[in-house]
């Protein structure tokens, strides 16, 4: 009798021990997994590049305009560039993209100075932005699957290809002047309407949605903007090829 129940201890203890190893392993794997993300994914994020830089535009308010040789409205323009690629170590069946879709924009970070807005593409010929309402992005910007990237149709390549956004400071100032005799259109002008680059600063935060057959994955991207000094470059930009920040989980369709 004392025997058998010295066998059903060590069977309960064996029990107990195997069912806290297998919650032990469970609980790893999950947060393994709220860490890293999902690592076998059909495409990868493989770059995001940034361009910074300003223009100036003609002011349409009649009140507002003068005799003065320049008088236009500075805008703080980013440009964002995201290069999504086939993952040549992906294990399972062969995928294609349905769509990558930018949504959920938060300004996490607002610069001193101004109001940010998004743009998507501009859809017909000529400059690839046109900072007017029409190209406003409110909830999302969504590019479908297609043969080919095409930034003016909103196309990715189904089988890899890159999808852009501008985000732009609208509101950061007015240059008006009769002193210049030319003007370059770039973050120069910050400083003709004394803007310092710490004042023009601004973090955004979006969710970056890769679409397939049957799936999706998602990660949030968190950037500052603009990069560089374009105060006294002009011009910046950005490569960005370290992903280990931006983590894509998979959810179902």
């Amino acid at each position: 009798m004392e025997k058998e129940r010295k066998k059903q201890i060590i069977k309960l203890c064996v029990a107990i021990i195997t069912f806290a190893i297998i919650i032990i392993l469970v609980a790893t794997i999950m947060i393994r997994y709220q860490v890293e993300g999902d690592k076998n994914m059909p495409f990868n994020l493989s770059k995001i590049i940034l361009i910074s830089t300003a223009e100036g535009n003609e002011t349409e308010d009649e009140e507002e305009k003068s005799d003065e040789r320049w008088n236009f409205n500075v805008e703080q323009n980013n440009d964002v560039y995201f290069y999504i690629d086939k993952n040549e170590n992906y294990k399972g069946e062969e995928k294609t993209i349905k769509s990558v879709i930018i949504e959920n924009i938060n300004i996490t970070k607002a610069p001193a100075k101004g109001e940010i807005k998004a743009y998507m593409p501009n859809s017909t010929e000529g400059r690839i932005y046109d900072n007017t309402e029409e190209y406003l992005v409110n909830e999302k910007l969504e590019y479908k699957g297609a043969t080919e990237s095409n930034p003016q149709t909103l196309e990715i390549g189904r089988n890899g290809g890159s999808a852009l956004i501008r985000f732009s400071n609208v509101s950061i100032g007015k240059y008006t002047s009769n002193k210049d005799k030319q003007i370059t259109h770039d973050g120069t002008l910050l400083k003709k309407i004394d803007i310092t680059n710490d004042e023009a600063k601004f973090t955004v935060s979006f969710d970056l949605v890769i679409t397939v057959e049957n799936c999706k994955y998602r990660a949030n991207v968190s950037l500052e903007m603009p990069c560089g000094d374009i105060t006294e470059e002009g011009t910046c930009s950005i490569e960005k090829t370290d992903m280990s920040d931006i983590i894509f989980k998979r959810e179902s369709l």
